[in-house]
């Protein structure tokens, strides 16, 4: 762990999505600290309406066969060379945690569901690039796939809203520029 902690501020404004991570592995104790701190997201009733399939260790080399095979089915014309290519950005992070939600037929409370499942991964986030591990959320249309599903254990009646890959890097990712706060907030007014 660091020794000193980011502030609150510093880890939001800090934070970058990584893509290009370093193969370094991911501990599983460090992994389970994350995803376990990063519970206190706000969740409307204490839901707590998340559920976590992860993979570091020796995992990986079973999820990266289940990516290949059911996962990136638009490489299935690739030559072995250009997918082992292709692969990196999935075989490069050091571990993997996909975040899923029920699909409650209530509107307002799959919407609550998904806002917090949302905060719980953006808390994993803050609290991984604290220990300096880089982390991206993708949302590739695998993730819908049946066989991928399946593989994952995901039930009817859920949905995997996050492929959240962590790890390690070597190069800091650049910021992108950000709005101004007064592009997108306005202050009410009754004359509107």
């Amino acid at each position: 762990m660091n020794e000193q902690s980011l502030s609150v501020r510093e880890a939001i404004i800090q934070r970058r999505s990584v893509k290009n991570f370093n193969g370094q592995p991911v501990e599983r104790e460090t992994l389970m600290t994350v995803l376990e701190d990063a519970k206190w997201a706000p969740n409307h009733g204490n839901r707590e309406p998340w559920r976590v399939v992860a993979a570091c260790g020796k995992e990986l080399a079973d999820l990266h066969t289940v990516l290949r095979e059911f996962g990136v089915t638009k490489w299935k014309d690739l030559s072995e060379d250009e997918l082992t290519k292709q692969m990196k950005k999935f075989t490069a992070p050091g571990a993997y945690a996909f975040v899923i939600v029920p699909e409650d037929v209530r509107q307002k409370e799959r919407l609550e569901d998904y806002a917090a499942a949302s905060a719980y991964i953006q808390n994993a986030q803050l609290l991984a690039w604290d220990l300096g591990i880089g982390s991206c959320w993708k949302t590739p249309p695998f993730l819908d796939a049946p066989k991928f599903r399946e593989a994952l254990g995901v039930k009817p009646g859920e949905r995997i809203i996050s492929m959240l890959q962590l790890g390690y890097f070597d190069e800091m990712p650049k910021a992108r520029p950000r709005k101004e706060v007064d592009e997108f907030v306005t202050f009410f007014s009754s004359n509107n």
